[in-house]
């Protein structure tokens, strides 16, 4: 059995998509999750209607109540989980990490673990230089113009050691060895 540390930042872009992935991948495989929630992931859970699933889908998840706690950091660092997944990650959290701050759970943690032999596979939001259409919590479709400063801390991001950057929730699932789920 594989173990899985998920990391949920307050990106609402690419929530629900992630979310459905993961619940997929969950009823697919005896894989174990843990999941934990920056204090703005929790606002978007909530904003986003979710919050009650997530408790329902995922019983092991913990919510942000300081940069070290919950403990987490130590079992990634140690090797109890096969890898650290951060999806979706927001502009605030990949410029964070790509600077070496390390002052909320999700931060922390990522930088934490990355002095272990963990694998990281973060999704940064803000990947591609342009437009994106996303979708507010309502369903409305909208258009975000992605900043020069985000894109090129999600490209500083891949730089990194025992880094390893997602382009789209889908890569989730060949990442886990899985097939994805049909449309």
């Amino acid at each position: 059995m594989k173990r899985i540390a998920w990391g949920i930042t307050g990106s609402g872009d690419l929530i629900k998509e992630t979310y459905d992935i993961m619940v997929d991948i969950q009823k697919k495989t005896d894989i174990e999750f843990m999941v934990f929630l920056s204090k703005e992931g929790e606002t978007v859970m909530k904003w986003y209607r979710m919050w009650d699933n997530i408790q329902n889908d995922f019983p092991n998840f913990k919510t942000d109540s300081g940069p070290n706690s919950p403990f987490i950091a130590g079992p990634l660092q140690v090797g109890h989980y096969d890898a650290l997944i951060i999806a979706p990650a927001t502009a605030n959290s990949v410029a964070k990490i790509a600077h070496g701050i390390a002052d909320t759970l999700v931060t922390n943690v990522v930088a934490q673990t990355a002095k272990g032999q963990t694998p990281i596979y973060v999704l940064p939001v803000d990947q591609v230089r342009g437009d994106v259409t996303t979708y507010a919590p309502s369903g409305r479709k909208m258009k975000l113009k992605m900043r020069d400063i985000d894109v090129t801390n999600s490209e500083k991001l891949a730089e990194m050691e025992n880094m390893h950057i997602l382009t789209k929730p889908d890569d989730i699932y060949e990442l886990l060895n899985i097939e994805a789920k049909e449309d």
